[in-house]
């Protein structure tokens, strides 16, 4: 448990250097909000959700390992692109020439926000179409390619999510992901267990998702899957599925 202890403390530290931002501009942001989103933004685990977790997550997915990762990942992407959790536009600066557009999907308008120097710098425009990965506002058979990276975890049902990406997808259409998910070993899956109900309050994502059996069940033909510990991190939230699979 010493290493998820260290993982959690470093990410509620992240938390609080984080916050003095937050506060500055939340009386601002709620007086352009009509007054249920005004109320909303009042209630503490609101505004966690919406104006602090997306900086975190911005703060602890920007790391140059991640960075490897989405190279990898977003590589080989052409056309219209779906992003399914566009958060903070980190794959924005390794989408290749051949992206047309990206069409975003994010619950989170300060993630949005805290995207703009990425959008700015690059040459693909990304045009947000909704905020739900489970009822995409996109026509069956409309995009090119869909990208997600360590989004699965935090949609409260997956498999309804993957549905959505086989139905937009084109024929032939790519699906370009990592997760993070359920673990091989028996002592790691108790670890991941154990700390699901704290690691889902402070990061919103559930730690023990089987992303194989999710892929099988979504009717995409999985082409290729590489599963591993990411090094250097906890175990628990540490075992990746990457790779592609086609509608």
């Amino acid at each position: 448990m010493v290493d998820e202890a260290l993982d959690l403390a470093a990410r509620l530290a992240a938390a609080r250097r984080l916050l003095a931002p937050c506060r500055s501009t939340d009386a601002q942001e709620r007086s352009c909000l009509p007054g249920p989103a005004r109320e909303a933004s009042l209630d503490p685990v609101g505004l966690y959700r919406e104006h602090l977790q997306p900086r975190l997550l911005n703060a602890t997915l920007g790391t140059s390992a991640a960075t490897v990762v989405r190279r990898r990942v977003c590589a080989g992407l052409v056309g219209e692109v779906l992003e399914i959790g566009y958060g903070s536009g980190l794959n924005q600066p390794h989408l290749p020439a051949g992206v047309r557009r990206v069409l975003a999907v994010d619950p989170s308008a300060t993630g949005f926000r805290l995207s703009a120097r990425r959008r700015a710098a690059s040459p693909v425009p990304v045009l947000v179409v909704g905020g739900d990965a489970q009822a995409l506002p996109v026509p069956d058979d409309h995009v090119d390619a869909v990208l997600s990276t360590w989004n699965l975890c935090a949609v409260a049902d997956p498999a309804a999510a993957l549905r959505e990406v086989r139905r937009v997808l084109r024929p032939g259409g790519l699906f370009h992901f990592v997760e993070h998910g359920l673990a091989p070993d028996d002592e790691v899956v108790r670890r991941q267990r154990r700390c699901n109900a704290v690691n889902k309050g402070l990061t919103g994502c559930v730690l023990d998702r089987d992303v194989r059996a999710l892929l099988d069940g979504s009717g995409l033909q999985v082409l290729a899957l590489s599963t591993y510990y990411a090094e250097g991190a906890p175990k628990p939230a540490g075992y990746f599925y990457e790779g592609r699979a086609r509608a």
